[in-house]
């Protein structure tokens, strides 16, 4: 993928098909989108009626435009209203939610809104995919996190104590609206943790998209609407590719994993609290990529001491002392490792690199090498030295 001629533009929206023959759908990217939902949405129906879903934080700041939008294209709508956080993707809220829906006297024709972050538009498709055998849905994101990763691609579910994302489906949107004007009511570390999701793209495969970064990271994380939008345009470009490549995760999907499998046991072992979100444990998970990848001589120290720098640069987490005093050890982690849906034949799934935009899939990880390194990362973060 790449950046070149796509960094500027003079629609009022971007327009990004995910081109998945009969379960294709578009993102579009622009400022005021929410107040134009339903004329956009209407069309896609086939009766005038639908369920929003949102949390308590995100109904107080978009919720009152939204139902505005639906009633002036004479949109009949019901909204069931969440707790905010990463807690509220289990499996006592995804009932509770499928209970509300229904009693809604819902048809198979009705569809869902997720109106919200990752946490909802998880939770919101994986209830669209199981409630009557499959309802439509679309995806209205309201973080940068989920504009330009979550929303799209279809990927729903929910967590477990096991681990993160294991009970879920693959139920593609009808429509992901990415309206950048929502990301003005974000606190600067949601803004910051889904900048790391954003980077990724350069890292993964987009040394280009890297480049262009490392000029505009303070654009883009201070909400410029120009640097903004091209973010989220070229990412969600990137994950339309790819998804249209490998719908569900049988090969090349996969990169889009970087830094997960270290994120994703840090999550575990935090006990999946907002006192970690996903973007940060992504951050720290890709620079532990870069790092383990220089460690085992396929990728150039001086790579991953520029991932490292620029994501400390935005403000992001790189190392394990966010384990600075808790009771935790190598083991500890490579066991919530072992719980990873990647897992293939016993075997840990890894995004390793081979520099800056080359990453890939390896599953032949010695799992001596992968402790020592985590002891020594640990080691150094309880120490507050740097990697």
């Amino acid at each position: 993928m790449s950046v070149a001629g796509e960094l500027t533009t003079t629609a009022a929206t971007d327009r990004i098909n995910v081109d998945l023959g009969e379960r294709s759908y578009d993102i579009i990217v622009g400022d005021g989108l929410l107040v134009t939902a339903g004329r956009r949405l209407r069309p896609l129906l086939t009766q005038p009626r639908v369920v929003i879903v949102t949390d308590e934080t995100v109904a107080r700041l978009h919720l009152d435009p939204l139902h505005a939008a639906l009633a002036a294209a004479e949109i009949c709508h019901a909204t069931v209203v969440l707790p905010a956080g990463e807690g509220t993707k289990d499996f006592t809220h995804l009932a509770g939610l499928c209970e509300r829906v229904l009693e809604s006297e819902i048809e198979r024709g009705t569809m869902l809104v997720a109106l919200g972050g990752g946490v909802i538009g998880d939770i919101t498709g994986f209830a669209a995919g199981i409630l009557l055998r499959g309802l439509d849905f679309i995806q209205i994101p309201t973080t940068l996190l989920a504009q330009v990763d979550s929303s799209v691609g279809g990927k729903t579910g929910i967590n477990s104590r096991h681990g993160k994302n294991l009970v879920g489906l693959f139920h593609q949107p009808r429509l992901v609206l990415a309206d950048i004007g929502t990301l003005s009511t974000l606190d600067p570390r949601h803004v910051r943790a889904g900048y790391a999701e954003v980077v990724k793209y350069g890292l993964l495969g987009d040394p280009a998209f890297f480049g262009w970064l490392e000029e505009n990271a303070g654009k883009v994380l201070a909400l410029d609407a120009a640097a903004l939008r091209q973010a989220v345009a070229v990412s969600c470009r990137a994950k339309a590719a790819v998804v249209r490549a490998d719908e569900r995760e049988s090969g090349a999907r996969a990169l889009l994993n970087l830094g997960h499998t270290f994120g994703h046991a840090l999550e575990a072992e935090m006990g999946f609290c907002d006192a970690l979100l996903h973007g940060e444990a992504v951050a720290v998970g890709m620079a532990l990529a870069f790092d383990f990848s220089a460690r085992l001589g396929l990728a150039p120290a001086g790579d991953a001491a520029a991932v490292r720098r620029h994501l400390a640069r935005a403000g992001l987490p790189t190392d394990l002392s966010l384990l600075a005093g808790r009771t935790t050890s190598a083991d500890a982690l490579i066991a919530h490792m072992r719980s990873d849906k990647k897992v293939k034949d016993g075997r840990l799934t890894f995004i390793l690199v081979r520099g800056i935009g080359a990453a890939f899939v390896c599953r032949e990880v010695d799992e001596s090498d992968l402790r020592s390194f985590l002891a020594d990362a640990l080691a150094r973060g309880q120490a507050g030295r740097p990697a």
